[in-house]
C-alpha cells in the first residue's frame, strides 16, 4: 500500500499563498495519476487538481489560474502552489491517486485562510 504525508499548511490571508507538499511512499510513484483534494466542514471532499505521469494537468473551475500543480517523481513527491487563497479555500488538503486501488489517505494539511 502507498502511503502519503501531506505538508505545508497553515493561516494565511485573503491573496496569500502557500505550497503544499505531499510525499509518498514506494518506488513507482512516478507512473501514477496524483491529485489534492480538499474536504471544508460540512462539505463532500472535492478533487481540485490532478496531474498525470507524463506532466499534463487538469483543474477545477474554483482553483483555476491560481493553483499550479507539479510532481517531482526523483523525490517521490507532489506539490500544490496556491496563489490569491481566498476564505472559501479553507479546508484540509488531502493528495491521492485518484481512482488507484491501494493509495492510503494520509491525515491531510490544514489550510485557514482569513483576515
Amino acid at each position: 500500500q502507498v502511503r502519503v504525508v501531506e505538508s505545508g499548511g497553515g493561516l494565511v490571508q485573503p491573496g496569500g499563498s502557500l505550497r503544499l507538499s505531499c510525499a509518498a511512499s514506494g518506488s513507482i510513484f512516478s507512473i501514477y495519476v496524483m491529485g489534492w483534494y480538499r474536504q471544508a466542514p460540512g462539505n463532500e471532499r472535492e478533487l481540485v487538481a490532478t496531474i498525470s505521469s507524463g506532466g499534463s494537468t487538469n483543474y477545477a473551475d474554483s482553483v483555476k489560474g491560481r493553483f499550479t500543480i507539479s510532481r517531482d517523481n526523483a523525490k517521490n513527491t507532489v506539490y500544490l502552489q496556491m496563489n490569491s487563497l481566498k476564505p472559501e479555500d479553507t479546508a484540509v488538503y488531502y493528495c491521492n491517486s485518484p481512482g488507484t486501488v491501494g493509495f492510503a489517505w494520509g491525515q491531510g494539511t490544514q489550510v485557514t485562510v482569513s483576515s
